[in-house]
């Protein structure tokens, strides 16, 4: 037997114990280690969903975590005791959008921890997962299992670099100083960006930002007028927040023909369009990833870039209502994980 932590309704959160099958021909076991906390799973945790995607039975929670293999099927090259960074995202390689490379739109997407279909795809907050063995993602030895849980939130910012196209040189406007924006800040560095600025309504996330590559930040609750000096100036804006007035404020900063990168989800908001029209704005949705797993295990074990100051705490499984109050106040948390392995 083994434990998993399970979502029935907002706020009811479970940790059950359940019976971890064997794998079959091209699947792995994977003991779980280390497993991040997503928007996604606060968004279920704290509203039973988001958008027009509901619970409508219980599901397992997760999608960013890395453990060790444990047992293989048949046909699996890779090695019992082997580490690994599990890729969420299993596509089926076969509709329109996958044999167009466009993988992550796959019309039968099965996605680690989605309420979209039905039965839901339960996620990988589970002590122990059953998986195809071509989501792994093996790791270099000492590679810690908490820093390779980071994997999932990178790449979703490596696919929105790859809809911003070059930043070499360009002036880079981050808004919203979550983890997808203060990573989509440190990958403008890495890509070459001349400057990052980073922006929040408040101050405490900023630290962070700076700490991993952002030039400046900008805390908009005590400097509402932050940005005046720079409107009109920015080559790529990635809005990270889905705030209404923080994307009307980037349409503002941009300059004519920038490219604004849409990350964040919330309600559907109105646009400017006559500012988007006239200054003849580029303006793109980026949704989830799937080659770009592979690209982020490697940059972070090269060190490429570091995402451990955005990591708050670790909590042992059956510290979970703990670690989601901790992972909702922005004010105090940056990245929760579950470590899989503590009071094991």
């Amino acid at each position: 037997m083994s434990r998993a932590l399970v979502i029935h309704a907002a706020h009811d959160l479970r940790v059950e114990e359940e019976q971890a099958p064997a794998p079959g021909p091209g699947q792995v076991l994977v003991r779980i280690g280390a497993g991040g906390i997503c928007g996604s799973d606060l968004h279920y945790f704290h509203a039973g969903g988001f958008g027009a995607v509901r619970l409508r039975q219980p599901m397992v929670l997760g999608h960013e975590v890395a453990g060790t293999i444990a047992a293989v099927g048949p046909g699996v090259a890779l090695a019992v005791g082997t580490s690994v960074a599990v890729n969420p995202s299993l596509p089926c390689g076969t509709c329109r959008n996958c044999l167009a490379g466009a993988p992550n739109h796959c019309t039968d997407m099965r996605f680690f921890g989605s309420a979209m279909r039905l039965p839901h795809i339960h996620g990988a907050f589970r002590e122990a997962l059953v998986c195809e063995a071509r989501q792994c993602v093996p790791l270099p030895a000492n590679m810690p299992l908490r820093l390779a849980a980071f994997a999932e939130p990178l790449s979703v910012c490596l696919h929105a670099a790859g809809q911003a196209g070059s930043l070499l040189g360009r002036r880079v406007l981050v808004t919203g100083a979550g983890p997808i924006g203060v990573l989509a800040g440190a990958v403008a560095r890495l890509g070459g960006a001349a400057e990052v600025v980073v922006t929040d309504l408040v101050a405490a996330p900023l630290a962070i930002a700076a700490r991993m590559g952002a030039t400046r930040t900008i805390a908009l609750r005590d400097e509402p007028d932050g940005l005046a000096s720079a409107a009109a100036t920015f080559d790529v804006l990635f809005e990270a927040s889905g705030s209404a007035a923080a994307l009307a404020g980037a349409i503002e900063a941009a300059r004519p023909g920038a490219t604004i990168v849409q990350l964040g989800l919330g309600a559907d908001v109105a646009l400017p369009l006559s500012r988007l029209v006239a200054k003849e704005i580029t303006l793109r949705g980026s949704f989830r990833f799937h080659a770009e797993f592979a690209t982020a295990v490697a940059l972070l074990a090269q060190g490429a870039i570091d995402p451990m100051p955005m990591l708050t705490a670790a909590f042992p499984l059956d510290q979970a209502a703990e670690a989601f109050a901790l992972a909702s106040d922005r004010g105090r948390a940056m990245k929760v994980q579950l470590d899989f392995a503590a009071g094991a």
